[in-house]
């Protein structure tokens, strides 16, 4: 019998340690790209959101978050889709590379571009880890099986590839930057407001490419979310919240009370529902970034009395 040459055992073993060495470091790559969901961390992204209210039809008593609420516009009406976990009609079967690119560039797993009704503009400027734990938050709720409704929209706004080309054209799908001259409380404010809660997506105007016009941001819309009037939230005294304190906001934000003693209703209402879940620490950085904002003389409709605090919401 032929004798193996001495070395053989020896390269046997050093390549099998080789190899061994490459599966622990292929195991360790693995387990440090791996994430652990955190819907705890995701339950209050969700309530800043304002509880993603358009996507229940409260009005017919639909299911949480399983879509068919109409959010009608000068374009046609829009149907909110199904964002329940449900693998087939809802959000299921997306990963976590889906939902960050649905959030960020308004593009679905299959490629299809959402129309920026779905306000994929203000949500890209979230941060990833953000935006994943609300992902965590929304899998840990019931799946609701229901089929999404088809839009009914105007030619030529029903045409997806208009999508393609808004997106081209004017959004930008860049996270918000700390400004370090600011405080960490306005910056968290600002955060908060241009990112997750999406307050300029109702409270700003649009022209008539869908374009949120930016010379009246913040300053009211004539036809807002679902054909309704959304009030001028800049600090002008005559036409917005100038005469409102810091803790006039902080207090509509907790109880939905303005400070004529009227209360906030329709979306606005529902979103508040949420907004009182969170920290005051939140409550009171929103409050700080919007009076900080430029103020912008926009009457949007009649007030009911002189008084600058008498605003009709």
């Amino acid at each position: 019998m032929q004798k193996l040459p001495r070395q053989l055992p020896c390269l046997q073993l050093k390549y099998g340690l080789f190899g061994l060495s490459c599966l622990v470091c292929l195991l360790i790559f693995t387990s440090a790209q791996a994430r652990t969901p955190n819907p705890i961390a995701g339950e209050q992204i969700f309530h800043a959101a304002g509880g993603c209210g358009c996507h229940t039809d409260v009005e017919n008593k639909g299911s949480l978050l399983a879509g068919g609420r109409p959010l009608p516009t000068p374009y046609g009406v829009f149907y909110a889709n199904n964002i329940t976990p449900d693998p087939t009609t809802g959000i299921g079967s997306w990963s976590d590379e889906d939902f960050v690119r649905a959030m960020r560039e308004g593009i679905g797993p299959e490629g299809q571009h959402y129309f920026p009704s779905f306000p994929y503009p203000a949500f890209s400027k979230m941060s990833a880890e953000d935006l994943l734990h609300l992902k965590d938050y929304l899998f840990s709720l019931p799946p609701i099986q229901q089929n999404n409704q088809p839009h009914e929209l105007k030619f030529p706004f029903n045409l997806r590839l208009n999508a393609w080309f808004w997106n081209i054209l004017f959004h930008d799908p860049e996270p918000i930057k700390s400004d370090p001259s600011r405080s960490g409380s306005w910056n968290r404010g600002r955060y908060l407001t241009e990112a997750v809660a999406h307050c300029a997506e109702c409270h700003t105007p649009r022209n008539q490419l869908g374009v949120l016009r930016s010379d009246l941001a913040y300053a009211g819309a004539k036809e807002g979310p679902e054909g309704k009037l959304t009030p001028n939230i800049t600090p002008d005294k005559e036409t917005g919240i100038g005469g409102w304190s810091h803790d006039d906001l902080v207090y509509a934000l907790q109880t939905g009370m303005v400070p004529n003693g009227d209360f906030l209703g329709d979306l606005m209402g529902m979103a508040i529902e949420h907004y009182q879940k969170l920290p005051d620490e939140d409550l009171e950085a929103i409050a700080e970034y919007v009076l900080s904002l430029s103020p912008i003389a926009n009457q949007v409709r009649e007030k009911k009395a002189k008084s600058t605090d008498d605003f009709d919401w």
